[in-house]
């Protein structure tokens, strides 16, 4: 069984990593689609999120989401299969999207076109974004002299301790999209609420706030729960927000001693069903982005 280097590590778009740990870790990249306007394009063409998400705000519409194809998972498989490398392939949460299905699909037509398929070992994130971003990286410091079901294990180990919330300005584009899972509780309230999230598997309520200043002072007390946890491996990501993104890192530094694995922004994809405005945290155990020793 191939080992160590050989290990390709994929994911998709919605980790939002930043493209330079991307191309650090030679990371294998699938991108969703997004439609606006009559327009689809795959995520990762879009370069100015700041024109998207004017354009989103302005539309009656609103956008739509899309997963990768089939063929998009085995034009990024097969050269590394052909090279000869197990992929550990990890995705976006099952429940809120179609992207791990297509992964599981782009398997199975590799392996009955004999194209070495079974050495594809795709992953449910089980959550996304910042969440996903981290998983990502736990594989890749897995992967190091470790053989493909080692690098599996220690992501399903790490997203056991793996905690993210996300605060968003309103429910509404997330009851749009179809994405609002067990948040739709909160639909209809009388009072203005901030809504704060989580991903587990779908969008699960955590809290209601008044104001944006309450949910910035509520993140900061969840890094102090997650320092407090073990929990000091940290990601902070918004979309439209660097101001208040950047003061979250800056209390949240304090509060963890160390600076965050990686604070990036939200794009398109995620950003259709949630809308501008979010910001969020998680954190899990360092250890599992440090590498792994040689099996």
């Amino acid at each position: 069984m191939s080992t160590g280097d050989d290990i390709a590590i994929v994911c998709d778009t919605t980790s939002y990593l930043p493209a330079t740990m991307i191309g650090e870790r030679g990371i294998g990249l699938v991108s969703l689609y997004v439609a606006l306007g009559g327009e689809q394009r795959r995520e990762l063409e879009i370069g100015d999120y700041g024109a998207f998400f004017e354009r989103l705000r302005a539309s009656d519409e609103g956008a739509t989401t899309s997963q990768p194809s089939i063929g998009d998972f085995v034009d990024v498989y097969g050269p590394l299969l052909e090279a000869g490398r197990p992929i550990v392939s990890v995705h976006l949460a099952a429940g809120i999207s179609g992207t791990y299905e297509s992964a599981l699909q782009a398997r199975r037509r590799l392996i009955d076109e004999g194209r070495g398929g079974e050495r594809i070992h795709v992953i449910d994130s089980r959550t996304g974004c910042g969440g996903l971003g981290m998983l990502v990286l736990a594989a890749c410091a897995a992967a190091a002299g470790a053989t493909a079901e080692a690098v599996v294990e220690r992501v399903g180990a790490a997203r056991e301790e793996l905690r993210m919330w996300f605060a968003i300005d309103t429910l509404e584009y997330l009851r749009k999209g179809g994405r609002i899972g067990s948040a739709r509780a909160w639909l209809g309230s009388a009072l203005q609420i901030k809504p704060i999230l989580t991903l587990e598997d779908e969008i699960a309520p955590v809290e209601r706030v008044r104001t944006r200043r309450r949910v910035f002072e509520r993140l900061v007390q969840y890094a102090e729960e997650l320092h407090a946890d073990g929990r000091d491996a940290w990601v902070v990501q918004h979309i439209r927000d660097p101001e208040n993104a950047q003061r979250l890192v800056e209390r949240c530094r304090e509060v963890m001693g160390s600076d965050p694995v990686f604070v990036s922004e939200i794009g398109p994809v995620i950003g259709t069903h949630t809308g501008p405005g979010l910001l969020g945290i998680g954190g899990m155990p360092a250890k599992y982005l440090e590498q792994a020793g040689r099996a």
